[in-house]
C-alpha cells in the first residue's frame, strides 16, 4: 500500500511513467491487431479471388514492410501474379475491342480488414 502513495514532488514523473506503460501496452496491442488485420485481408482475398487454376488465389502473401517501437505496417501482395491484380480489380480493355469483366476483390478485403483492425483494437485496449 505505501507503493502506491507519492509525494508531490515525484507526482510528474509518477504520472508520466504510468502513461509510458500504458503506451508501450496499447503499441503492442496495435502490432497484434495491425498482424491479424493482415491475414484477414489475405485470407478475404483468396477466398474471393477468381479461380481459373486457383494459382492467382494462393499468390497472396502478407509481409511487414517497417516496425518501430510505436507502429507497424503490413502489405498484402500477390508474390507471383501481381501484374494481374488490378486487371482483375478493374477489368481492362480486350485485343479485339470490348472491355474484360471487373471481380472486384481486393478493395472489399481491404474494408473487412480495416473493420477487423477497428474491432481488434477496441477490443485490446479495453
Amino acid at each position: 500500500m505505501a507503493s502506491d502513495r507519492v509525494k508531490i514532488d515525484n507526482m510528474a514523473s509518477a504520472v508520466m511513467e504510468s502513461l509510458t506503460e500504458y503506451a508501450d501496452l496499447a503499441a503492442d496491442e496495435m502490432k497484434k491487431a495491425v498482424q491479424t488485420a493482415g491475414k484477414t485481408v489475405k485470407k478475404e482475398i483468396e477466398d474471393t479471388a477468381p479461380k481459373d487454376t486457383g494459382a492467382y488465389a494462393k499468390s497472396w502473401a502478407v509481409k511487414k514492410v517497417k516496425e518501430t517501437s510505436q507502429s507497424m505496417e503490413v502489405v498484402v501482395y500477390s508474390k507471383t501474379k501481381y501484374q494481374l491484380a488490378h486487371l482483375l480489380e478493374h477489368g481492362h480493355a480486350l485485343r479485339n475491342g470490348g472491355r474484360a469483366k471487373a471481380y472486384p476483390h481486393i478493395a472489399p478485403a481491404e474494408e473487412k480488414g480495416l473493420e477487423k483492425l477497428e474491432s481488434e483494437l477496441k477490443k485490446g485496449l479495453s
